[in-house]
């Protein structure tokens, strides 16, 4: 693996949208069926705005996974918890997950997945270390689902749930709402009532996971609310909490996806490695896909 390549003379940089406005609005989710991308929307999505979310389903990867020859070399540090897991399906879920936050990094480093280490933070978060370490990743799956967020220019989360989920304010609302928020449900028709309670709840997901809590910190201790311009908002009204970006939606007719961004005041350069970067590391030309060149998404 490259670990830590520094900026070099002829290597191409491009800047995660230049200085950062406080609270820029989060892209809407991006559908990719597999490997095969399409994959220019999320580089285009991390270059104009910093973030990118991608969703799709784990069966949508799940024969190009099952067929292709570099799994191992795809999961790399991952390989040995793949094949403990004993559950089939989770064994799959499992891969999938860890093939979309590579690919969804590589078209944004602009590199080969294969070339990516992932590690994990204390509490389970995903992260590249060595190649591609300047991005954060952040993972969400429910049912067939998987949802991965990354950032060139700060902490991103993500959560999902289906819509369809049971959620009763009687239950839940102690644990997820704070007492204005839980107020304002409950005058609500049931079926509105519980979308908006589910809506609450991956925001909070979204917005700990970004904090790197999770479920740590305790859901009814902070709230969110809507500004004038109908945009979702921390309840809090300080300058740290309007730097804050939030969105949730509708994804695949059955999904609610949300994400929490926090952009930093000036954006991080995201670099796209050439392939004299893998030279000086030791790695042949030859054995990485689409070199020489730069590779891009689809290249096997």
């Amino acid at each position: 693996m490259v670990n830590g390549p520094e900026d070099r003379e002829g290597q191409g940089h491009r800047p995660a949208g230049g200085p950062v406005d406080l609270a820029v609005p989060l892209p809407s989710p991006l559908h990719i069926a597999g490997p095969e991308g399409p994959w220019e929307p999320v580089s285009d999505a991390v270059e104009s705005t910093g973030v990118a979310v991608v969703h799709t389903t784990w069966g949508e990867w799940l024969t190009v996974t099952l067929l292709d020859p570099r799994l191992r070399a795809l999961l790399g540090h991952d390989w040995p918890r793949y094949r403990q897991t004993r559950a089939s399906a989770g064994r799959l879920r499992f891969a999938v997950s860890r093939l979309v936050m590579k690919y969804t990094a590589g078209a944004v480093l602009q590199v080969p997945p294969d070339a990516l280490d992932l590690a994990y933070k204390p509490g389970g978060r995903p992260h590249l270390r060595g190649l591609g370490e300047e991005l954060e990743l952040s993972l969400a799956h429910t049912d067939e689902l998987i949802v991965v967020g990354v950032s060139g220019t700060g902490p991103i989360g993500v959560d999902a749930e289906p819509v369809g989920r049971q959620a009763p304010l009687e239950l839940l609302g102690e644990y997820v709402c704070t007492p204005e928020e839980a107020a304002a449900l409950a005058v609500l028709p049931e079926a509105e009532r519980t979308l908006r309670l589910l809506q609450l709840w991956t925001l909070k997901e979204a917005y700990t996971k970004a904090l790197g809590q999770g479920m740590r910190r305790r859901f009814a201790a902070f709230g969110f609310r809507r500004d004038g311009e109908g945009r979702i908002t921390l309840a809090e009204d300080s300058e740290g909490a309007r730097a804050w970006a939030f969105a949730a939606h509708l994804v695949q007719g059955r999904y609610l996806v949300s994400a929490a961004h926090r952009p930093a005041q000036t954006a991080r350069q995201v670099p796209s490695y050439d392939a004299a970067v893998f030279a000086e590391a030791g790695l042949p030309a030859a054995g990485v896909p689409g070199f020489p060149g730069r590779w891009r998404p689809g290249d096997r």
